[in-house]
């Protein structure tokens, strides 16, 4: 199976052109491919397929073989792949997630793709569809205890579940014990992701982020849309401005409307193509 390897800051994931057909139990292959040291290495796998209701569709696998809805950083490197490799001339594009139709810009120099915007739909804080088991109809700036710490949490739906909580210093959280407590905690149903939020200015954010089924990622897209939109919702941030949120593989540039429309902006790259040999064991 020939793949390629691309990333957006550093969300890196293993894409493979389903133009033709989508390869048998897409799961167990992303569980095989992303384990670092040991196989190709990633924080999971996209495939690339053919859509009746948009350019293209976009199907996406975390580490542990869990299908997800939509990731950020994957669509945008979507849109390069396919741009790139000449599958499209268009410049605006939308591709089918399981969150929905996603619509991007490209922005193109020498012929290839440098950055996307995404629109990524409006931030949902109804506790029904993120889904989060309340007694209150949002969960906005909420005391929790979590793994026997407080925390005061806001739930956002992006298409998929977060939960943002603004600490002082998220460089010095221990993400690989809060983290599964938070993604496991009963009151997520559907498990969450977790971002861990340091607010520097109201033009400025520092995130660290716990994915649920990959764990702690170097960047994630839908995340830092969600930690914008309950930044604006907390009034630390004003909604219509842009709003830089610094990653552990970059930056990405949020702006988040009065209605809660969120658009993202951040760059795409590709690392390398290769080819991996597995067994179809349905063959």
């Amino acid at each position: 199976m020939r793949f390629t390897k691309m990333q957006g800051i550093g969300n890196d994931y293993i894409y493979v052109n389903c133009f033709e057909g989508e390869p048998q139990n897409p799961g167990a292959i992303s569980a095989a491919m992303s384990p670092r040291h040991f196989s190709v290495g990633a924080d999971g796998l996209v495939l690339i397929c053919r859509s009746d209701a948009a350019d293209a569709k976009m199907r996406m696998f975390n580490l542990d073989g869990s299908e997800g809805k939509m990731c950020g950083n994957a669509i945008r490197c979507v849109g390069k792949y396919l741009y790139d490799n000449k599958m499209t001339e268009k410049t605006e594009l939308s591709i089918e997630t399981l969150s929905g139709i996603k619509h991007l810009s490209l922005s193109v120099s020498g012929g290839k793709v440098e950055s996307v915007t995404v629109d990524m739909g409006k931030a949902s804080f109804a506790a029904v569809e993120i889904p989060v088991l309340a007694d209150t109809e949002t969960v906005v700036d909420a005391p929790v205890v979590i793994g026997g710490e407080p925390y005061r949490i806001t739930c956002v739906s992006m298409g998929n579940p977060h939960a943002v909580t603004f600490v002082p210093d998220p460089d010095g959280m221990a993400l690989e014990k809060t983290g599964p407590l938070f993604e496991h905690h009963p009151m997520f149903p559907e498990r969450v992701n977790t971002e861990f939020i340091q607010v520097i200015d109201s033009h400025h954010l520092k995130m660290r982020v716990w994915e649920r089924g990959s764990g702690e990622t170097w960047a994630c897209g839908t995340g830092a849309c969600a930690a914008v939109a309950a930044a604006v919702k907390n009034g630390y941030c004003k909604a219509g401005e842009p709003v830089t949120v610094h990653l552990l593989g970059g930056d990405l540039v949020i702006e988040v409307d009065k209605d809660f429309r969120v658009k993202m902006t951040g760059g795409a790259a590709k690392v390398y193509e290769g080819v991996y040999e597995y067994e179809d064991q349905n063959q």
